[in-house]
């Protein structure tokens, strides 16, 4: 399984070395590390997602001595691995920056946005295929821009405070509230996942 994860890694690696100096930019002009760290965690976990989705890796991968409990492991494990990587390195380039680093507080907010994410991106796209999830979420994000714009003028200044209020929480109040039920979530999304997996046709 280890392989599996590691494989991931390699494949990525040529996509974090490109997102790199995008996300020294977007630091140098000074945008939330918390936003940032939430959103290249995402879009790492998603795209080593549809590298598996190709149907010459899916063949191989399912060709290979794992079981399919393995192969969906794998990609959970990974996915946890890429965004506690990616918000340490997002928090070293901000003290490099700014000399400041990002605040406890902040890693364990976006860590459960990320596990909140996956746990409902992962057995979506084991149903369906990840693009399909990417239309959804603009669809969603369209109808997130109509609201805030005719109904409700001030939502996304809601869901910032919103946002704001929970990382104000003392850190054990933040691991009790956020942590822990994301991490509850995202190990039923694995066993639905692997329930998923295991009745999809080869």
């Amino acid at each position: 399984m280890l392989q599996l994860i590691r494989k991931d890694f390699l494949l990525q690696r040529n996509v974090f070395f490109i997102l790199l100096p995008i996300l020294f930019i977007y630091l140098l002009l000074d945008t939330s590390t918390t936003w940032i760290g939430i959103i290249f965690s995402i879009a790492l976990v998603m795209n080593a997602f549809s590298e598996d989705e190709k149907s010459a890796v899916h063949l191989l991968l399912n060709s290979l001595p794992y079981t399919r409990k393995e192969l969906v492991t794998a990609k959970y494990l990974g996915a946890l691995l890429f965004a506690v990587i990616t918000l340490f390195v997002i928090a070293a380039s901000n003290w490099i920056i700014h000399s400041e680093g990002m605040q406890w507080a902040q890693l364990v907010f976006s860590i459960s946005v990320v596990l909140t994410f996956v746990s409902i991106a992962f057995p979506v796209s084991y149903i369906f295929h990840s693009k399909y999830l990417g239309i959804a979420f603009i669809g969603l994000f369209v109808i997130y821009m109509i609201i805030a714009n005719t109904f409700v003028h001030n939502l996304q200044e809601r869901v910032i405070n919103t946002a704001r209020t929970i990382m104000s929480l003392e850190v054990s109040n933040l691991y009790m509230l956020v942590f822990l039920p994301a991490l509850l979530l995202y190990l039923l999304s694995w066993l639905t996942s692997i329930f998923i997996y295991k009745q999809k046709t080869r």
